[in-house]
Parts: C-alpha cells; sequence; structure tokens
C-alpha cells in the first residue's frame, strides 16, 4: 500500500467543508475543483445583481487563468506541474463564455497549442460561491 500525502491552501472554506486541495497516492495525484482565489479572496468576482445572480460573464477568463495558477502551485508541492496532468474537468456557469476563452487560456496554461490532456466542458447553475464562474478539478499522473 503507497502512502498518501494532502495539501491545503489554508483557506476558511476546506475546514468549513471538510477536504483537502490535493492528494497524492501512488504516482497519482488528484486536484480538488480549483476556484479563482488569492488566500480567502475570490479574484475577479462576477458582478451579481440584487437577488445575487450573476448579470455578466465577462470575467470567465480571468477566473480560469486563475483556477490553473493555482493548480499549478498544488502541482509543484508534489514535484509536478501542469505537464502531467491527464485529465481535467471545467465547471462552468456559462457554456459559450467559456468557449470564448478556453482554448486560449488553456493552451497557454499547458504551454502548448495542443495540450495533451482529457478534458470535459460542464455546465452547472451554481458553483460554491455565487459570484464564481469556473472550477477545474485535475488528475495528474507522475
Amino acid at each position: 500500500m503507497s502512502a498518501t500525502r494532502t495539501e491545503n491552501f489554508g483557506v476558511p472554506w476546506e475546514e468549513a467543508y471538510g477536504y483537502v486541495q490535493a492528494v497524492k497516492r501512488g504516482d497519482t495525484i488528484y486536484v480538488s475543483g480549483q476556484l479563482a482565489h488569492n488566500g480567502p479572496e475570490l479574484v475577479a468576482p462576477a458582478p451579481l445583481d440584487e437577488n445575487g445572480k450573476v448579470i455578466d460573464y465577462g470575467n470567465m477568463g480571468e477566473q480560469m487563468r486563475r483556477s490553473y495558477t493555482n493548480a499549478e502551485a498544488l502541482l509543484r508541492r508534489f514535484g509536478a506541474s501542469l505537464a502531467d496532468v491527464v485529465e481535467e474537468v471545467l465547471y462552468v456557469l456559462d457554456i459559450d463564455a467559456a468557449f470564448d476563452v478556453a482554448g486560449p487560456i488553456r493552451k497557454a496554461a499547458y504551454g502548448r497549442d495542443d495540450p495533451q490532456v482529457a478534458s470535459t466542458l460542464v455546465g452547472t447553475p451554481r458553483l460554491a460561491f455565487p459570484a464564481q464562474l469556473v472550477e477545474i478539478k485535475l488528475t495528474a499522473r507522475m
């Protein structure tokens, strides 16, 4: 049986929800859904109406970039990088807004025009935080 190692960012929702940001088991790293945060603050929060509903998806790209940055930071703690990612799932509030920005952002994140990663894009009506537009879950193999 191989050892399990975990990593966290130390943000409040880890303890509140009860999870870790990443788990390494054997040669596989499972990265929990990453969102665009810098410490406990959401990066580029979506504007909300008086009922707390998103009214503009224009920050999708910035949130997506930051989510990949946070995932990369976690992977580096295990001696890995986005180059080791074999599968990703992007959960987005708006598929069209995601398609408008995802290609160039993903290519830049993975550092190549043809990212060698199985990818799934899923539209969802809500994510963990009302102003959150995207969450990215990864699996990496070393």
